[in-house]
């Protein structure tokens, strides 16, 4: 118990360390505070998730006090209780009739990493106002703050317009980013405990992660979400829409390195698709999430055995 409390405090304080640079507003900053999950996600996949639930709280007090309460509680909702959440899922296993230990899939642990990006991004869009309108006015504070200090001044139609714009694209934008920066913390983190000898489940084979044929429907529903429902209930649907897609391109990038197992071309091919991704993210985004989707509704097994419930 000591040495999880240990543990556990020093990830913490590392974390909001990492989590409260990002008030400098420097790049460096920026993109140290897109691994303040790090931390918290080593403890409690190394050390058991008791210690990354300390190292949660820790953090988030830290935040709270050194920062702002607020800042405490944004810790908690967007970077502490996501961590240990996800290290939790991971380590979850159950024994089948044979006596074997099986663990979480990985298909429905990217899910769960989707569903919380979206949650995320609907609080915090949230946090901007109670209602729509408020939202929509947080948005444009913000669009009116960076145009003047601009050199150039829009007229106020091309001012509302830039605002509908952005209000729409955020939800799926801050969703879509957060599947990625938890994906790629975890599997850091994960790889990083491993080569420590201390991750208790055995490494997965990731090109072969297979979502659940349940994200297609999820995404079905939040495109039609998206075009037809208004307010909060709409941001939700984009929000839904950006995280599942996301994680629908995660699927397509996985299913591509496991389509090309035993190619002699594979390093140049892969090279090159990981070179487009970051030349022409979107389109290539775009592109993944449709492969995805299409490997998920072939290659769905029948019969596959129920995630589980205890460890």
């Amino acid at each position: 118990m000591a040495m999880i409390l240990l543990i556990g405090t020093g990830a913490g304080l590392v974390s909001a360390l990492l989590f409260g640079v990002v008030a400098t507003m420097s790049l460096l900053a920026m993109l140290l505070s897109y691994i303040a999950p790090l931390p918290i996600l080593i403890a409690a996949l190394g050390w058991n998730h008791r210690s990354g639930l300390v190292a949660a709280i820790v953090g988030s007090l830290v935040c709270a006090i050194f920062l702002a309460p607020a800042a405490g509680a944004v810790f908690a909702i967007a970077v502490g209780a996501p961590a240990w959440w996800l290290a939790y899922l991971a380590l979850l296993g159950r024994s089948d009739a044979a006596g074997n230990l099986e663990w979480y899939p990985l298909g429905r642990l990217l899910v769960w990493i989707a569903a919380t990006a979206t949650l995320i991004t609907l609080i915090g869009a949230i946090a901007l106002g109670p209602s729509f309108p408020d939202y929509r006015n947080g948005v444009e504070e913000m669009i009116r703050a960076m145009i003047g200090s601009g050199p150039t001044h829009p007229d106020e139609a091309e001012i509302a317009t830039l605002v509908s714009l952005v209000a729409a694209a955020v939800p799926l934008v801050a969703a879509t980013t957060f599947t990625y920066m938890l994906t790629i913390n975890l599997w850091i983190a994960a790889y990083t405990v491993r080569v420590s000898d201390r991750l208790p489940r055995q490494w997965p084979s990731i090109p072969e992660t297979l979502l659940p044929r349940e994200a297609l429907i999820i995404v079905a529903f939040a495109a039609i979400g998206t075009a037809i429902l208004p307010g909060y209930s709409g941001l939700a649907a984009t929000a839904a829409l950006g995280g599942m897609g996301a994680a629908l391109s995660l699927q397509g990038l996985a299913s591509i390195h496991l389509a090309t197992r035993g190619n002699r071309a594979r390093p140049v091919l892969l090279a090159i698709l990981y070179a487009s991704l970051l030349l022409l993210s979107v389109w290539v985004v775009a592109v993944l999430a449709i492969v995805g989707a299409l490997a998920v509704a072939l290659r769905q097994r029948a019969g596959a055995p129920k995630p589980p419930s205890s460890r």
